[in-house]
């Protein structure tokens, strides 16, 4: 009987201990897709000297990361479909989630219309822009 009580707890506490394990590995997961995803933005494409607004001095404003600005430069020769502002992408305002890897995939957005110079015109993979895309929507402010 003393057996069959130890038992019981030893497969109790095996199933607590499964369930710890398989819940916190979700975590690791999303983290590391994230990480994955600021290590893209922030070394690889450099989208915060697009958009995020500087200083006079040249230095990105406080708070102010990834949230849109104008461009400090131009073209050489006159190009009418030129963006002079960059958007807020900091939490992807506007996108869905699906819309913002196609974009990172092709170049091509929600409408249709690729993004307008100086945009480069990716083609992530779908791991880098799902990476991508969970890092700027973990930028976006908490409702609480």
């Amino acid at each position: 009987m003393k057996l069959t009580a130890y038992m019981g707890i030893d497969a109790l506490f095996l199933v607590v201990m499964l369930s710890a394990v398989l819940s916190s590995s979700a975590s690791p997961t999303q983290s590391a897709k994230i990480a994955r995803g600021k290590y893209l933005v922030e070394a690889v494409a450099m989208c915060g000297d697009c958009h995020t607004p500087i200083s006079e001095k040249g230095e990105p404003l406080p708070g102010k990361v990834l949230k849109g600005a104008t461009l400090t430069f131009k073209p050489v020769a006159p190009m009418p479909v030129w963006a002079d502002k960059t958007p807020n992408i900091a939490g992807l305002p506007g996108w869905t989630d699906e819309q913002a890897v196609k974009f990172l995939m092709t170049g091509i957005a929600y409408n249709e219309l690729p993004g307008r110079p100086p945009m480069p015109r990716y083609r992530l993979s779908e791991a880098d822009a799902e990476a991508v895309v969970a890092y700027l929507r973990s930028l976006a402010p908490s409702d609480k």
